[in-house]
């Protein structure tokens, strides 16, 4: 199984089985009270609050249409949502003070979330007056007063403060969209000659993509009209996975619905999402909980992505190439006529049940410093080339970062970084770009990346709350019915040591008969035993 940043959906803990034919080991087991998501969700609030940094804010693109010089005055300028599901309410509303020709207007939009929804504008000569009009909306929407909102507190019935990221580059177009109009988005076209393969261009230009992103982004529900690109609240993600910490240990406790109904809007106010008209369903379901968790870690990614650019620098190159160079990896593109790509391509037709969609290219992958720390696993003579997927949306970040075990990771075996023997079993963890892109298809990425597995300590039944392998062992697998053929396997060398590479079809595996997997899962819980050699992308039907 291949997730992004080592994670995916958790599954409740099982008993494990000790099925390898060793003395029963110790498996190293989660604290149940989350303490140490807590303290990294505190962690990144308190670190999102003290930047401190100043917010140039722009006016609503619905005030622009009748006053089109406006300008926010200083900092007064606010999202609010709520979301109450016993009402069928997911609303929006938004107050600015603007500044035009003398006049000052205090802006009020609200609405359905995902709608345009009604404004209104008072205007005023005085700024003193506005102001006093928008601080009493401001209370009478949230309870709060807004020169106190640094300590905000959100009350029931009321809105609440969203967070977002101002953009600090006035010399940006704004392509924002208002809510139920969609924006106008074009491909960017670069003039002038770029050094990259014409192949890695493309590639590059999709992982960086406006327009992939909001495509993602739609795909997961959220509401990109509240969460801009470029304007992701680090503070805010950590706010929306906080709640679902909330819903999880209510579902363990077996909270009555009504709970639940409350603990999900909070969720669903935090963290806009688009239902149309529908009701918004209540999270009643550890499985959607996870779900929900890699919708905030894939929005932790893009805004890393993001701001990646923000931090570009006013250098004389190529644009695609200085989005290159901000990755800080070398990416070769290989040639199809190769041995080295036809075996890539014969591992990742091997499953016969395998998700369909032709192999377009691939790259070797030599991110910075990450060969200087796998070297620490030098002593681990047992090694596999094993399948890694994810969301396009963060491939940029993975490329950037590596393989992350997050605080708030999880998955059927535990907090690690997972992979799969199989291209069949990770492929169905990727998330493509939907639609067409430079005339591809539903273009997807997988990673083949060389693991330090050493001892493997085998495992039938899934166990949720594994952190680390136990004394003795390096890795966990938890083994399949079926496996690759062993007969089969390949060997390459990276660096000096011998890799496996298993491209047989899967057979069964009469030792396995009764275990919980049907495909193999092998876990790490170092990101140091994980070395990212090749970057493949498809275009999966």
């Amino acid at each position: 199984m291949a997730r992004g940043r080592g994670r995916g959906r958790k599954a409740a803990a099982k008993r494990k089985t000790d099925d390898d034919g060793e003395p029963p080991a110790k498996l190293q087991r989660e604290d149940s009270t989350n303490t140490k998501l807590r303290k990294a969700i505190q962690e990144a609030k308190k670190s999102a609050s003290q930047l401190n940094k100043p917010r140039k804010i722009k006016p609503d693109q619905v005030l622009l249409r009748s006053f089109t010089n406006a300008s926010v005055y200083e900092d007064y300028a606010c999202m609010l949502n709520q979301t109450n599901i016993g009402n069928n309410n997911n609303k929006f509303y938004i107050i600015q003070v603007n500044e035009d020709a003398g006049r000052y207007i205090c802006f009020t939009r609200w609405g359905r979330v995902g709608e345009e929804g009604q404004s209104n504008s008072d205007c005023s000569k005085e700024v003193e007056a506005a102001i006093k009009s928008f601080k009493k909306k401001f209370k009478d929407k949230t309870k709060n007063d807004w020169d106190n909102r640094d300590n905000f507190t959100p009350h029931p019935g009321k809105y609440t403060l969203i967070e977002i990221d101002e953009d600090d580059d006035d010399e940006e177009e704004d392509n924002d969209a208002v809510d139920g109009v969609e924006p106008s988005r074009q491909l960017v076209t670069f003039t002038g000659s770029c050094s990259l393969p014409y192949r890695t261009q493309l590639m590059i230009k999709l992982i960086f993509s406006d327009d992939m992103f909001v495509n993602q982004m739609s795909h997961m529900k959220l509401d990109v009209k509240k969460m801009p690109l470029g304007k992701l609240s680090k503070q805010q993600i950590a706010k929306g996975l906080e709640a679902l910490m909330d819903i999880e240990e209510a579902i363990k406790k077996n909270k009555p619905r009504k709970v639940l109904m409350e603990l999900s809007s909070k969720f669903f106010t935090l963290v806009p999402h688009n239902f149309g008209r529908s009701v918004p369903p209540v999270i009643a379901d550890d499985s959607v909980v996870q779900e929900k968790k890699e919708v905030m870690l894939t929005l932790s990614d893009i805004e890393l992505t993001q701001s990646l650019q923000k931090d570009k620098s006013k250098k004389d190159i190529h644009p695609l190439l200085e989005k290159y160079e901000m990755l800080e990896c070398v990416l070769s593109l290989l040639d199809k006529k190769s041995e080295e790509f036809k075996m890539l391509q014969t591992y990742s037709t091997a499953c016969p049940n395998t998700r369909k969609g032709p192999l377009l290219d691939a790259w070797r992958v030599d991110r910075k410093g990450e060969k200087t720390r796998f070297a620490s696993h030098d002593d681990i003579q047992h090694r596999k080339l094993l399948w890694h997927g994810t969301n396009v949306a963060v491939v940029a970040a993975i490329l950037k970062a590596g393989l992350r075990i997050m605080p708030h990771s999880g998955g059927l075996v535990g907090r690690g970084i997972y992979f799969a023997s199989e291209h069949a079993k990770s492929s169905g963890y990727v998330q493509p770009h939907w639609g067409s892109f430079e005339g591809e298809e539903m273009v997807g990425f997988m990673f083949l990346v060389e693991v330090a597995l050493g001892r493997e300590k085998s495992i039938t039944q899934f166990d949720s709350s594994l952190t680390r392998a136990p004394p003795g062992y390096d890795s966990i697998v938890g083994r399949g019915r079926n496996e690759p053929d062993p007969k089969k396997n390949k060997t390459v060398i990276f660096d000096g040591k011998e890799v496996v590479v298993p491209v047989g079809r899967p057979v069964p595996q009469p030792e396995w008969t009764q275990s919980g997997f049907f495909q193999s899962e092998y876990l790490v819980y170092k990101e140091s035993q994980a070395c990212i050699r090749y970057i493949l992308k498809f275009s999966f039907k």
